[in-house]
């Protein structure tokens, strides 16, 4: 027979106990399928590996109006390798340089989509392709999306828009986006039959969604659709967006990092009736509330997540919060496991060892049981809670379509 010394032993070991049932359920979960997502990690691995690395600066020039399409053969997110080729049979190649984090981008999304609708079946082929190197990406230029750019991103960005048309990517050493010369996403350029450049720059002239109609777009396809050359004055626009993320511009994206690590991490004790105004959030932000502790495993696992997301979205209408629930003894543990973690954000221990004291304060129909992650509107409703576990994804998802957030200036 197992004996505890305290109140919080016990806690702690029905948490654990319960932790430990879901790892064993979600166990017998995946064996259920294991070969399916064996063959389809094997077949995944013989496709496509992305290896983004650092590359030696080049000279990057914009296509000029007549010139040729260069070639490319680059992995898509459908699971094959397309070729400039590939489409020999089009009277028209449209390619729109893109990304999934980049707030114009996504402005244009849907604009994107009414073309490939509207040209698609009248021998117009529609290609995108992600230029930008994940490693170049910082966390703080992630504050307008839920996504990083790399390939597996691109594979969700492309489901949940339904992207009718192949997203490529270019990411590791950027071989064909290069040639080709964009300045920033989205940039699009246009070619004819013979697949002589006749247009290239922006989709339209309004970013926000809902106030342009791709009319640079439109224009462009139509008179080239007709063999007729565009005005000269309108065959080329600057493209506004973010700048293309080049693998051989990673040297902020190292310091920024380092500086990080570099920031001091604090942690302070917060009483009950604190921890009550604390959730009650009266400020002007959202304010992301995650409870853990270091005796329990999935908080120290996923603890991480939680300080990318406050470097994604702290500088906008955000904050997060760290609340340990360990002993006020432990106080030292905590803050070395913040520290290892650079958790330099606001960080409070709960000075109390009753832990259902601090449940009563929290409430939420919160069972006590770790992690337990609140994100809480001004004035203290809960916008969203996640008992357990978080996905990342969904998290981010949510914080970033929340009307506070946004995805566009």
């Amino acid at each position: 027979m197992t004996y505890f010394k305290s109140l919080t032993q016990l806690t702690q070991y029905f948490t654990c106990a319960f932790m430990v049932s879901m790892c064993f359920a979600c166990g017998a979960e995946k064996n259920t399928s294991s070969e399916e997502n064996e063959a389809a990690a094997t077949t995944e691995a013989s496709f496509f590996t992305p290896n983004p690395k650092v590359v030696e600066e080049k000279p990057v020039t914009t296509l000029a109006i007549g010139e040729e399409a260069p070639d490319f053969r680059l992995p898509g997110v459908d699971g094959k390798y397309h070729e400039l080729s590939d489409y020999d049979d089009k009277e028209i190649l449209v390619i729109n340089f893109t990304c999934n984090h980049c707030p114009t981008a996504q402005a244009y999304e849907e604009r994107f989509n009414e073309l490939v609708s509207t040209y698609s079946d009248q021998g117009v082929q529609f290609i995108a392709i992600s230029p930008n190197s994940p490693i170049a990406v910082l966390p703080e230029e992630l504050g307008y999306t839920d996504l990083n750019d790399d390939f597996e991103s691109m594979k969700v960005r492309a489901k949940e828009m339904d992207y009718d048309f192949p997203y490529l990517y270019d990411g590791d050493e950027h071989h064909f986006s290069t040639a080709y010369g964009p300045t920033a996403t989205p940039h699009i350029f246009v070619f004819d039959k013979n697949r002589k450049l006749t247009y290239q720059g922006r989709i339209d002239a309004s970013e926000k969604p809902g106030t342009g109609q791709a009319e640079d777009a439109r224009y462009a396809i139509e008179q080239t659709l007709k063999g007729e050359a565009l005005a000269e004055d309108k065959a080329t626009t600057p493209a506004f967006g973010c700048s293309i993320k080049w693998a051989w511009k990673n040297e902020y994206t190292l310091k920024v990092n380092e500086d990080w690590k570099k920031k001091p991490v604090e942690l302070n004790k917060i009483n009950l009736e604190d921890l009550e105004k604390l959730l009650q959030n009266d400020t002007e932000q959202l304010r992301l509330v995650n409870f853990w502790a270091t005796w329990c495993g999935p908080c120290i696992v996923e603890y991480p997540e939680f300080i990318e997301i406050q470097r994604m979205y702290g500088d906008r209408d955000f904050e997060f919060v760290s609340v340990s629930l360990d002993n006020p003894e432990s106080a030292d543990k905590a803050l070395k496991f913040l520290e290892k973690k650079y958790s330099a954000t606001t960080n409070y221990l709960v000075d109390t060892d009753d832990k259902y004291a601090v449940i009563d304060v929290v409430q939420n129909d919160w069972d006590g049981s770790l992690p337990l992650t609140l994100l809480i509107e001004p004035g203290g409703k809960v916008h969203y809670k996640v008992p357990g576990t978080i996905s990342p994804l969904a998290l981010k998802k949510t914080i970033v379509d929340h009307p506070m957030i946004g995805r566009y200036y």
